[in-house]
């Protein structure tokens, strides 16, 4: 394959030929995103290719040297990865929002059933792909419709969610990350982890992702296991992490995206 592509999104699904498989929705269409051997394929699907999908490169070989070398090794050995910065904001707080409270896996089962359950269903030549439903379909759910897609608990998050995008989403769309965060935690129930990490993921700027989150700390363990890292209860992690970047954002987006990336292709 060309590169390493970041799948850490749930939308993310395995064809049959062991690439991967996903649909998306722009501002202007919903599109079907692809990667196989010969690397990354975009097709519209409906809709206009006014808007397309962005996709941000990063290289771990031009992280500085204040990283520790067992740390960089690791991550020069992935080599460059390509993520899609998720162009609907809407889906982006989605995915942060389901992911609270339950683990990785099953967030992302909930995810795509959410999606199936309620969203827009594709045929593909990867089979049926879905995008999420929009913040007006999750307003108009009932509580036992949260509960037979198995989010009963992260309705009253979600629709107060659905109620503030539905007022600023035109000015949310257009704030830099850092102010995308603060925005998103005046929504009840969003607190920054899950502020950051919807940021993060429409943004494409993971300087600002939550560091101390649960996954950067176990994957940065599994590639550097001789390394002092701080306990489990351990609030340094964060600063420490930052630290490592140095004071550039960019040299911290790749070192933190650059670490779930290999953790998402970990065995």
């Amino acid at each position: 394959m060309t590169g390493v592509l970041t799948t850490d999104h749930p939308a993310w699904i395995e064809t049959e030929a062991g690439g991967r498989a996903r649909a998306v929705r722009t501002a202007s269409g919903v599109w079907v995103l692809s990667w196989d051997r010969d690397g990354l394929h975009m097709t519209c699907v409906h809709g206009t290719e006014d808007v397309k999908p962005t996709i941000v490169t990063t290289d771990p070989v031009r992280l500085p040297g204040t990283v520790p070398a067992a740390l960089k090794s690791g991550l020069d050995g992935l080599g460059p990865t390509q993520r899609l910065a998720n162009p609907w904001l809407w889906d982006a707080i989605t995915t942060a929002v389901l992911r609270q409270v339950v683990r990785a896996g099953q967030a992302r089962k909930l995810y795509r059933a959410w999606c199936k359950t309620y969203g827009t269903t594709i045929d593909t030549p990867h089979g049926e792909l879905a995008v999420a439903p929009d913040a007006e379909q999750v307003l108009a759910l009932d509580e036992k419709q949260f509960a037979d897609a198995g989010a009963k608990f992260h309705r009253p998050i979600l629709q107060a969610a659905a109620t503030h995008y539905e007022r600023h989403f035109l000015h949310w769309q257009r704030m830099e990350a850092s102010d995308l965060v603060a925005a998103l935690t005046s929504v009840p129930r969003i607190g920054p982890w899950t502020a950051a990490a919807a940021a993060a993921d429409y943004a494409g700027d993971f300087s600002i992702y939550p560091h101390d989150d649960l996954a950067v700390r176990t994957w940065a363990a599994q590639i550097a296991p001789d390394h002092a890292w701080p306990g489990k209860k351990d609030k340094s992690f964060g600063p420490k992490w930052t630290a490592m970047a140095g004071a550039e954002g960019t040299a911290l987006h790749t070192l933190t995206l650059s670490t779930l990336t290999w953790g998402s292709h970990a065995p």
